[in-house]
């Protein structure tokens, strides 16, 4: 298959009106901290359990249409033997793989972070393609300070999101673009708007230089959301800024705009995306999710490591994942969560 109709086949499976992308690729530090706080021990058989448990509810893919995994997942099988990927494919969940080797000071840049892992990206993504992953995610953070992210910050993290998306589809790879304005801090709605809006002029600039196709591409943004140490914002100013925000600086050729939850709370998560697609009006693209812990953390919670809460955790990712289906579609209430 030639590797644009590859990409585009992906994309068909990925994209749709009702369904959103699962992000369970919690590398091992992040995922020993989720596991500590139910007072589970991160070992690799407690994260392969976990992990099938969560690709294994019943009913997923009426409402997750891909799952970013870790590079130990895939690899993984769930309890009959059966590789984790087939057991996402099984129900229609595209498997994918997180490819970015974790963040680091900018050299030359106080305050500003820069994510590597290119080198061998090409050798690698052949291997995970082999293992059944057909799309990939690149993280890159942005920090809001006074004086971040600099010039020097956003063409460097937009250089590398690019680097990476080209590099993915020389080999018929779906990149989603993860560019994520931080939400430590203490600044209001604004400037986190400011910003995001430099952020994606930045990523989009680069891409275009990269030649990387748009039509091809999943954008993973945050939403514009007033920092944690500032007062918390309606749900209508946070769709009414970040669609003002997306409106101009993303291309309508990209099919779909995934959102990160990026520390928001699993019900404030749902209640924003809701609002972003009431108000949605004409936008191009599909407005959907790649939640992390704003689906996982009721599931985690409900399993606490124990095999007899094995069905009450699936109930606790499926009632999640149906309720933001809803808010794909600007259809939630807070009344749906009780």
């Amino acid at each position: 298959m030639d590797r644009l109709d590859e990409m585009q086949a992906t994309i068909n499976d990925m994209v749709d009106e009702t369904r959103g992308i699962l992000a369970a690729d919690e590398s091992s530090p992040t995922i020993k901290k989720r596991f500590d706080a139910i007072g589970v021990e991160s070992t690799e058989e407690n994260r392969r359990f976990y992990r099938a448990l969560l690709l294994d509810t019943p009913g997923l893919g009426e409402y997750i249409s891909g799952v970013i995994m870790f590079e130990e997942t895939l690899g993984q099988q769930d309890d009959a033997g059966k590789p984790l990927p087939e057991v996402a494919w099984s129900q229609r969940i595209v498997p994918g793989i997180k490819v970015d080797k974790g963040k680091g000071p900018l050299s030359g840049s106080p305050g500003d972070l820069i994510t590597c892992g290119l080198d061998g990206l090409a050798d690698r993504l052949e291997g995970y393609k082999q293992q059944g992953a057909r799309f990939a995610k690149w993280r890159e953070v942005y920090a809001i300070t006074h004086t971040n992210p600099t010039p020097l910050g956003l063409r460097a993290n937009a250089e590398m999101l690019a680097r990476y998306a080209a590099i993915c589809q020389e080999l018929g790879v779906v990149p989603i673009v993860e560019p994520e304005v931080l939400m430590d801090g203490d600044h209001d709605i604004d400037r986190c708007a400011q910003v995001t809006e430099r952020v994606l002029h930045s990523v989009f600039h680069a891409l275009h230089l990269h030649h990387v196709s748009l039509e091809h591409m999943i954008l993973k943004p945050n939403m514009v959301l007033p920092g944690k140490d500032c007062r918390r914002a309606p749900a209508d100013e946070v769709a009414q800024a970040t669609l003002a925000v997306l409106k101009r600086t993303v291309p309508a050729a990209v099919p779909s705009i995934n959102f990160l939850s990026g520390g928001q709370g699993p019900e404030e998560a749902t209640e924003n995306l809701n609002a972003i697609n009431r108000l949605r009006g004409n936008a191009p693209w599909q407005l959907s999710i790649s939640y992390g812990r704003a689906l996982q953390q009721p599931a985690l919670h409900a399993w606490m490591g124990k095999p007899e809460n094995h069905e009450a955790a699936q109930q606790a990712l499926l009632k999640r994942a149906r309720l933001n289906s809803l808010a794909r579609q600007g259809k939630y209430e807070p009344s749906m969560e009780d």
